[in-house]
């Protein structure tokens, strides 16, 4: 099967896991079916991080992100060659929407939760059910049919509110994700973007942080 063949393909480039959804609220045509692609942080960089995120951390998620991007063309190409048409969504990419630059052109999130991958912490980052908060996501959207089977959302974070009180600025409001939440209910962007850009401009401009990922338990396996 093609969606075995692309999965084993995408974990020989080296990502750390792969899922498949349907998706039919974006605005792909007939690329309604999304492939998303998980790649693993270093631990050892991560724990790195402590009252504010470190050049090498910085330097670690640029990289990382890269490489998603690449592994996404990659992916794009093989469907193409077997006839089928593609749509990368780049692992970091805002889009500044009427004022408001703190969103993509699609949730890569969102994606990974309805391909069983995860569920979406109160910090608002994805937590993969074996590598927790510690990753990087990127989606390709194809019209080659790969799956059509949705998952329900995991629930993580019961109880546990560490990234609400480890977060320097008070970013993360504390609510438990739900579909039925926006990201502005349960995570200030525009605050943690001014404190980063502020606190952090010694290190890539503040473009990074990292702590909430850092100090995050959820490993679900």
């Amino acid at each position: 099967m093609i969606k075995d063949d692309l999965k084993a393909f995408l974990l020989e480039k080296g990502v750390s896991d792969v899922g498949f959804a349907c998706i039919n609220d974006g605005d792909f045509g007939s690329c309604k079916y999304a492939v998303s692609i998980v790649v693993r942080l270093s631990d050892a960089i991560v724990d790195e991080i402590d009252s504010s995120p470190t050049h090498t951390y910085f330097n670690h998620y640029r990289t990382v992100n890269a490489f998603i991007d690449s592994v996404l063309l990659q992916a794009g190409v093989f469907l193409e060659k077997r006839g089928y048409r593609y749509i990368t969504v780049a692992a970091s990419q805002s889009i500044n929407n009427n004022g408001w630059s703190f969103r993509g052109r699609y949730s890569h999130k969102k994606v990974a939760c309805l391909a069983g991958l995860g569920g979406i912490g109160k910090s608002t980052l994805f937590l993969h059910r074996e590598y927790g908060a510690r990753v990087r996501l990127g989606t390709v959207f194809t019209d080659c049919p790969l799956t059509n089977e949705l998952f329900e959302p995991i629930d993580i974070c019961k109880g546990c509110d560490i990234c609400v009180k480890a977060c320097p600025c008070g970013a993360i409001i504390g609510r438990e994700w739900s579909p039925a939440l926006s990201r502005r209910d349960m995570f200030a962007a525009e605050i943690c973007s001014e404190y980063m850009k502020r606190e952090f401009q010694n290190i890539g401009r503040g473009a990074v942080c990292g702590i909430c990922m850092r100090v995050c338990p959820a490993q679900l396996k």
